[in-house]
């Protein structure tokens, strides 16, 4: 249980930022191409959806991280 909260976490953080700077980055293109600075829905779902994506890949990378490493320290302990 704790290797799972100890993957969610890294997982929401690295998703929170990733999730953050590419809503960012469509925003800033969104301004060079038409010179206004508008924050529209699509955008939203899609700075939602990148966020999604990274949480689900980075917790199963951490998971299997953080269990072969809890499995290290049993074996170094035992």
């Amino acid at each position: 249980m704790i290797t799972n909260m100890k993957a969610c976490g890294y997982a929401l953080i690295t998703a929170l930022v990733n999730g953050s700077l590419a809503l960012a980055l469509m925003l800033l293109v969104e301004f060079a191409v038409s010179g206004t600075l508008s924050v529209t829905e699509p955008y939203l779902y899609a700075g939602l959806l990148v966020g999604l994506v990274v949480f689900v890949g980075q917790f199963l990378r951490q998971r299997h991280i953080c269990r072969t490493a809890d499995r290290l320290q049993q074996d170094q302990a035992g």
